[in-house]
């Protein structure tokens, strides 16, 4: 569990770079999430406490101070510390210059932890974007110029965590997942992915078992249903058309294999999950304006 707040926009006024949506969280013991993939750029930036970042093969163990970059169509997984859970803020941004804008301040696919000691800054411009609620053109500018700042912030003191090289066989893993992200929308099977690789079925297996605790079924179907479940709830396409994005054949095998993972049906699921985000946004009005 968690105690979040959370703004979630749809308008895109913008093109370089535009603010999809922010929040701020202070998570129970333990409270994770994932593995998910999301279809655009995050920044979270922890404010107090320790979790864990995973992604692909590799993990960080971060605390106050420090933040990290989820990529988009990319399986991550995160999680709270069991005796000091953190607290921390992020930002979800997208835009067609944002490798540019990354890449200014230090960030990249294989810069992905960072460090900044702005915490007060960081956090007062998300604060800022979460009280900014409205749809008027103003707001709309006044969110781009917070987003601005946030990077801002961000360029002027932020150092740079980079991982160490990796072997042989998280290089298979690596191609795989590229292979996954690059094609999901299309009928793949786990043997075509063991082809790309240039292994064997048997031996993927391993390797996904091993470096990312799913078979490579599990894996392509998580990442086709986490990218649906973002449709839904991002997006007005119908569910054929979601079906057809995300690799399966029909609204039909769709549904029945959506309903399998999350027990409830697409339809169900879209209706649910935009309620409660508005819901939640209407009854924390008042404590947003207090933070």
């Amino acid at each position: 569990m968690e105690d979040a707040y959370v703004l979630q926009l749809t308008n895109r006024k913008f093109s370089d770079l535009y603010l999809c949506f922010c929040g701020y969280s202070k998570c129970e013991p333990l409270h994770s999430f994932g593995p998910a993939v999301r279809p655009d750029y995050i920044i979270h930036y922890i404010l107090k406490g320790k979790g864990r970042y995973c992604v692909s093969q590799s993990q960080y163990s971060l605390e106050a101070g420090q933040g990290f970059l989820i990529e988009p169509n990319i399986l991550t997984f995160y999680q709270a510390d069991a005796e000091e859970p953190w607290e921390y803020l992020w930002v979800g941004f997208n835009g067609t210059n944002v490798k540019e804008y990354l890449r200014d301040v230090g960030l990249n696919s294989r810069q992905l932890i960072f460090s900044s000691s702005y915490a007060p800054q960081l956090k007062r411009i998300v604060l800022e974007m979460l009280k900014n609620t409205t749809g008027t053109i103003s707001s709309q500018y006044e969110r781009q110029s917070l987003l601005y700042a946030f990077f801002s912030i961000l360029s002027q003191n932020i150092n740079i965590s980079i991982p160490r090289e990796q072997n042989g066989e998280n290089i298979h893993i690596q191609r795989a997942v590229e292979y996954v992200r690059n094609n999901y929308f299309n009928p793949i099977r786990v043997t075509d992915i063991a082809s790309y690789v240039c292994v064997d079925r048997t031996y993927l297996y391993e390797l996904f078992r091993r470096y990312l605790g799913v078979s490579p079924q599990g894996y392509l179907t998580n990442y086709r249903l986490t990218r649906a479940a973002e449709l839904l709830t991002l997006t007005e396409l119908t569910l054929g058309e979601i079906a057809l994005s995300c690799g399966y054949q029909n609204a039909y095998s769709f549904g029945k294999a959506f309903k399998a993972k999350q027990g409830i049906t697409p339809v169900k699921y879209r209706k649910k999950s935009r309620s409660e985000r508005k819901e939640y946004l209407e009854n924390h009005k008042d404590t947003l304006e207090k933070l």
